[in-house]
């Protein structure tokens, strides 16, 4: 069926009003967008973070009038001449719409991610089938194409690797086809757990891959490899559990980094490592290093 879209400016200390108001009016849905594509981190339990600038989206039916709702939303001044847009939705088969938008990735010289609905582009490259989900990652964000493409760049034939907050398990899969002899993936959300077990089933390679929660995995485990996409808050707070399972002369990426908080967390892994120059991905960056000798 069509829709309408109404769009309205708003303010982090507003948006949730808005929001309830457009549901009383007969909203069929409301979503919220930041106006800015600023990143919003994982919130604590029962927090709403929003962004300072923020979109709100109602959706309503086609055949509503729109007149009285844009008129009520007038009054309570939440809407004026200039912080709203009134948009004609056509009717589309929209998991297919957002489907046709995910095309296989090349990251570095050999390693693509290809969904599963997609034929692959070279059938004699190191293709890992990943389908987008709902969350812990693809490939499409900055921070893991600059993981992908550092684990491209490597040699990692017979190597162990930890995967550190492994999410859907991209990276340990990457990992393994890649020539990894033993990866472990580590995170703090079963769901992530399941999620990577069951993306590691789908590329043959669930029997080579170990998934743990923090505290069930095993603490003589030591990798040549430890790759870590999580944020800037955890890299700097977890560097000894992180560098405890990494080998002397050992080597490591740290994504989930935003720019300008590049030069804190490599000033913490500088007592333990030596820092390579840092790799940029628009706003996001990549820190790399190789642990101290013994």
């Amino acid at each position: 069926m069509p829709w309408i879209q109404l769009k309205i400016d708003a303010q982090n200390d507003n948006a949730e009003a808005i929001s309830d108001e457009l549901l009383e009016l007969g909203a069929l849905s409301v979503t919220f967008v930041d106006r800015h594509d600023t990143p919003v981190f994982e919130p604590k339990p029962g927090e709403t973070l929003l962004w300072s600038q923020t979109v709100v989206l109602g959706l309503f039916d086609a055949s509503t009038d729109m007149q009285p709702i844009l008129q009520a939303l007038s009054a309570q001044g939440i809407i004026n001449a200039n912080n709203h847009i009134l948009d004609p939705l056509e009717d589309k088969d929209w998991e297919r719409e957002w489907m046709k938008d995910f095309h296989p990735m090349r990251f570095g010289q050999r390693l693509w991610i290809c969904p599963s609905w997609t034929p692959v582009p070279d059938p004699s490259a190191v293709n890992v089938m990943l389908d987008p989900g709902l969350a812990f990652g693809t490939g499409t964000h900055a921070t893991t194409a600059l993981c992908l493409r550092w684990l491209d760049s490597l040699d990692l034939s017979g190597k162990t690797v930890l995967d550190f907050g492994c999410g859907s398990g991209i990276l340990a899969i990457a990992a393994l086809k890649l020539g990894a002899e033993r990866v472990i993936g580590i995170d703090i959300d079963p769901q992530a757990i399941q999620a990577s077990l069951d993306n590691a089933q789908r590329n043959g390679v669930s029997d080579k891959i170990e998934l743990y929660l923090p505290q069930d995995h095993p603490q003589d485990f030591v990798a040549d490899v430890v790759v870590a996409n999580i944020l800037a808050a955890p890299l700097r707070e977890l560097v000894g559990p992180i560098l405890a399972n990494l080998k002397p002369s050992g080597v490591f990426a740290l994504s989930g980094i935003l720019e300008e908080q590049a030069d804190s967390v490599a000033q913490v892994y500088k007592d333990f490592a030596s820092i390579d120059p840092i790799e940029y991905d628009n706003e996001w960056c990549r820190i790399t290093g190789t642990t101290h000798k013994a």
